[in-house]
């Protein structure tokens, strides 16, 4: 069956949550999620959205999501930051991948961004090489930094 690719609704968060689980478990950190699916909703649909999700389903079932979110450079302007782009594992290389991102790209340039930014682990290299196609810059220069609360 085709692939359907729209935004997500809030009806979609359980779906969501599952996913960014899913994700979390792959990058060996599932005791990092804390988020609840009451957060999602209040800062996904809320009077002034934190972020927004496409979603990709195939047969009805939600397989796969782009997570992202506006980031403003002081030297570029506005950005859209690309915090997750989750495919199922059984869902994996049919494509599912290359029309979220894809999408993504393009609601960066609908909101004219400057940059569409985003983070891949080291280790990750399917996703590494993903990228790669799609003529990527991945910077191995600058360090990423946290401070927990």
């Amino acid at each position: 069956m085709e692939i359907t690719i729209r935004k997500a609704t809030k009806k979609d968060l359980p779906e969501v949550l599952a996913l960014i689980k899913e994700l979390a478990f792959f990058e060996k950190q599932p005791q990092e999620v804390t988020i609840t699916l009451e957060e999602l909703e209040h800062d996904g649909f809320g009077e002034n959205p934190l972020f927004w999700i496409i979603l990709a389903e195939k047969n009805n079932e939600i397989v796969g999501m782009s997570f992202y979110y506006i980031r403003y450079s002081t030297w570029k302007g506005r950005c859209l930051y690309l915090e997750d782009l989750v495919v199922k594992e059984a869902f994996k290389k049919q494509g599912i991948g290359k029309l979220l991102f894809e999408a993504t790209i393009s609601e960066a340039k609908k909101m004219d961004a400057k940059l569409m930014n985003w983070q891949v682990l080291d280790w990750n290299e399917p996703a590494i090489n993903f990228y790669k196609k799609f003529h990527a810059e991945l910077d191995d220069e600058w360090i990423n930094g946290k401070i927990r609360f």
